[in-house]
């Protein structure tokens, strides 16, 4: 499944749980690794385990990307 980051990041809760992986990366590395940095490392780590998860609660809409025309 291909997720729309844009679509998922308009979400409250997508937002929150990478503050939350937010300032866990940055205690471990004992600096802010800002939100752009967390938010790469959650969609790469998490976000398809937490779709999954939530996806009966937040809908089809916000999780697959529209497909491109050739």
């Amino acid at each position: 499944m291909k997720l729309d980051r844009e679509k998922l990041l308009q979400v409250k809760e997508v937002v929150e749980e990478i503050n939350r992986h937010k300032w866990l990366q940055s205690e471990m590395v004992g600096y802010d690794v800002g939100f752009d940095k967390a938010a790469d490392s959650w969609f790469d780590n998490y976000a398809t385990a937490w779709v999954a998860y939530h996806l009966p609660k937040f809908g089809k809409e916000p999780v697959k990307a529209a497909k491109k025309k050739a």
